[in-house]
């Protein structure tokens, strides 16, 4: 039974077609590569997955619930989390605290303990702490010492996209949905990355999605590549095989010019 299993899955806006019903689906463990040219409709597919979006037909069936129109939050709460191609955190919050809130979507003590400061939410909050910190060590020494007390808003580019998959995993999913990780990163930045996503899931145990227009991360990271082209599938199947795919050429680079 797959993790994730897509069917029929169409979202329009206005006469746009963003999503032309799309099968898809993943298993466990697994790492699957999303790429299409700009336009093909990767980023609907997250946002219609993690909630932003209403999907107008299809089903999103996740753990064997469907989940399709759900809100975000209630999303998160059954195990996916996303990042964003343009890096979302709260900047004036320490790295430490943007990594602690995302938890809170897992605390028991609730407002009441909070307000009043029982000793159930402090147990919480140490335990909190503690949790964020290893999840920061999981960068190497990126985001942790000094940098716990830093905001957000001073890290690097580089760090400010690893800061936000710490808080993707803070939030204890077991599905992660990777929107263009590595964009804008220098090559040594990407390779670091490329090694991070098959550590998330071979030292961590996540399954990836992963929405990425670098074709070495693609390579190196996928155990299936899915194509699409204006909001419908072309291709499936392993990197060297949707890399050879006439269809997938085209679509990345037109339709060759016929001999006349």
């Amino acid at each position: 039974m797959a993790l994730l299993e897509i069917t029929g899955l169409k979202k329009a806006f206005g006469g746009l077609q963003a999503l032309g019903g799309v099968d898809f689906h993943i298993d466990d463990l697994e790492i699957v590569s999303v790429i299409g040219p700009n336009g093909a409709g990767k980023t609907t597919f997250f946002n219609v997955i993690s909630g932003l979006e209403v999907p107008d037909e299809g089903s999103i069936v996740f753990e064997e619930e469907e989940i399709g129109g759900l809100e975000p939050s209630e999303i998160t709460e059954r195990g996916i989390a996303r990042t964003f191609q343009n890096v979302r955190l709260f900047p004036d919050m320490t790295v430490l605290e943007n990594v602690m809130v995302a938890q809170h979507c897992r605390t028991h003590t609730g407002v009441w303990g909070a307000l009043l400061n029982t000793p159930a939410f402090r147990r919480e909050e140490r335990a909190i702490e503690e949790r964020a910190k290893e999840i920061l060590g999981f960068f190497g020494t990126r985001l942790v010492g000094y940098r716990f007390g830093q905001p957000a808003y001073v890290l690097s580019y580089a760090n400010r996209r690893r800061l936000e998959i710490a808080r993707a995993m803070a939030t204890m999913p077991k599905l992660l949905l990777l929107d263009e990780p590595t964009a804008g990163m220098n090559p040594k930045e990407t390779e670091e990355l490329t090694g991070l996503i098959k550590k998330l899931r071979d030292e961590r145990g996540f399954t990836i999605i992963v929405i990425e227009h670098e074709m070495r991360v693609v390579r190196d990271v996928s155990d299936r590549v899915v194509v699409l082209d204006h909001g419908v599938k072309i291709a499936e199947g392993s990197y060297e095989e949707v890399s050879s795919n006439p269809d997938v050429i085209e679509a990345y680079l037109g339709r060759p010019a016929e001999a006349g």
